[in-house]
């Protein structure tokens, strides 16, 4: 039986492709470089900000990261003002969040985002409560793809991992829960596509998030 369910943020929650294009290329303007355009910032994403900006970078010729330590400040300061911007939940996402919490399913949002920046868009977005446990970027614990903070997470709710469904949009989420020994659920509604999704060995792929009812009901 299920007893919880983890979230991926960026491209499963929350469709923040908007402010994250529109973040990075004001960091990128900033030192006169061209701005990261929505398709780029798709696949520059899912692995934390700083890996964001090196790649900003090295797209804009900066191969040898010079300007990275400068550029990890100025995007900081951007993201703190603007992470909100045009930011807005997929389709159904708050339906399923509701039917979760009537059948007493644990709602946890997992992320390679800085934990200030999670807690900023979940709570802006959702409203405090709806989630049990949020989880970002800290200090010390390694970001997804390693399994170290999904495996916290799973302890913290003392629950067994055949009671956990892991749900993301990238690669990095796939290898997550197989490292962790989690069944995965790929979404098409993300950042990034079903051969993706597939060749990193998702359990499961949908396209609507009340297919994760579906399968909640079928284990």
């Amino acid at each position: 039986m299920i007893k919880a369910v983890i979230f991926d943020l960026d491209g499963t929650l929350l469709n923040t492709l908007n402010a994250l294009s529109f973040c990075i290329s004001k960091t990128m303007k900033h030192f006169g470089l061209k701005e990261i355009d929505i398709e780029h910032t798709r696949y520059f994403v899912g692995e934390g900000a700083k890996k964001f900006v090196d790649r900003a970078l090295i797209y804009n010729g900066d191969t040898d990261l010079k300007l990275a330590n400068e550029a990890y400040k100025v995007y900081d300061e951007i993201f703190a003002v603007d992470c909100l911007k045009d930011v807005k939940p997929y389709e159904g996402i708050t339906k399923l969040l509701d039917s979760l919490k009537a059948m007493g399913i644990k709602s946890v949002v997992l992320s390679n985002k800085s934990q200030l920046g999670v807690e900023k868009n979940i709570n802006e977005i959702f409203g405090a409560g709806v989630f049990d446990l949020i989880y970002g970027e800290r200090a010390g614990i390694p970001k997804k793809p390693d399994p170290t903070s999904l495996n916290m997470i799973i302890e913290e709710l003392g629950l067994s991992k055949p009671e956990i469904l892991y749900v993301g949009d990238t690669a990095t989420d796939m290898q997550t829960a197989l490292r962790a020994g989690v069944t995965s659920i790929g979404v098409l509604w993300g950042f990034r596509d079903e051969e993706e999704l597939r060749e990193n060995k998702a359990d499961y792929i949908i396209n609507n998030p009340s297919e994760i009812l579906e399968i909640i009901k079928e284990r």
